[in-house]
């Protein structure tokens, strides 16, 4: 199932065909990719038949046959020049066309900082001094038709960044900043996974990067960069620092400043719950504030099943504001 292509955040749209489609590019690094994997599984069923071809020679075939599969000069032609000339000439083939995936980083390209934690992604749009100007978590927005180049990191353990239909996958290492470029020629919403075993619920640590017109990024942009306006504190937002919540996460614009947890400024706009496992609804909200390890089993997030179902539908309305 192709993904949508539709920029809205529609309920759902993330988790269209999970897992992400593989060889179904929807950017230029990617179609690199695509195209060097369709050549390989060719080349690959070619050398099956020559095999199958060369097995049924050896059980069924005439003596003459036979002689002349294991002769000197099948073994030299089949064996040693055959492989050294298709390999070589795949080699460079090969590296000419997948160049723009290591070419060098020119230094004027948007930058986003993404951060492997267990078992979620952090998210930081730089600006031209590499300094944060917004935050997000899960969920990456980028414009249609630019490359932007992400610096991986981890906070923790190994973790590999992967969005089949944007480009390769490249392993976050603790200590360490790895360069990747990304981009997506039109408008959709794309899916993408942790790709390296990192413990625990490694399998359900998913990402989602929408692709928008350029407009409408720069209007998102402009909107995730200007001071959220203070507001009298309403009963849910006590209730979030009340339960301990603030501890671990951060609102912009309030006393919540944890940094343990997903920033959740803008979490009613995500498109996914639990990093890309659940669609973001107020029912999946509550449900994971209620119980994430019924969900999520290992995050690190505590449960609140023992919250008053007031209380618990407080909190969720009042994360359900933060747009």
């Amino acid at each position: 199932m192709r993904l949508p292509t539709s920029t809205a955040l529609r309920v759902g749209d993330a988790l269209a065909g999970w897992p992400p489609p593989l060889l179904d590019p929807a950017g230029p690094y990617a179609g690199s990719i695509a195209t060097l994997s369709w050549l390989l599984f060719a080349i690959g069923g070619l050398v099956t038949l020559v095999v199958l071809a060369a097995l049924w020679i050896a059980l069924f075939g005439s003596e003459r046959r036979k002689q002349q599969l294991g002769g000197a000069k099948t073994v030299v032609i089949g064996g040693v020049v055959f492989p050294v000339v298709v390999l070589t000439g795949l080699l460079v083939w090969g590296l000419s066309l997948t160049g723009s995936l290591t070419a060098p980083i020119r230094g004027d390209e948007m930058r986003v900082r993404v951060t492997g934690e267990m078992w979620w992604w952090r998210v930081a749009y730089l600006d031209e001094r590499g300094r944060d100007v917004a935050l997000d978590a899960n969920e990456l927005h980028i414009p249609v038709g630019q490359p932007v180049v992400l610096e991986l990191t981890s906070a923790d353990v190994i973790h590999s960044f992967w969005v089949p239909r944007l480009s390769g996958k490249l392993d976050m290492i603790p200590g360490r900043t790895t360069l990747m470029r990304i981009q997506a020629d039109a408008p959709g919403t794309f899916g993408g996974q942790c790709a390296e075993y990192c413990g625990g619920p490694h399998a359900l640590m998913g990402f989602v990067v929408v692709a928008h017109p350029r407009e409408r990024f720069a209007a998102l942009m402009a909107q995730r960069r200007a001071p959220r306006p203070a507001v009298a504190p309403s009963r849910g937002e006590q209730l979030f620092r009340a339960v301990g919540c603030a501890a671990c996460h951060r609102i912009a614009g309030t006393g919540a400043n944890g940094l343990a947890g997903p920033d959740l400024t803008h979490v009613a706009t995500r498109q996914t719950l639990g990093a890309g496992i659940l669609p973001n609804n107020r029912g999946t909200l509550m449900g994971w504030i209620a119980d994430s390890q019924a969900i999520k089993p290992g995050n690190r997030m505590p449960t609140y099943k023992t919250l008053p179902a007031a209380d618990l539908a407080a909190i969720t309305d009042y994360l359900g504001s933060q747009r």
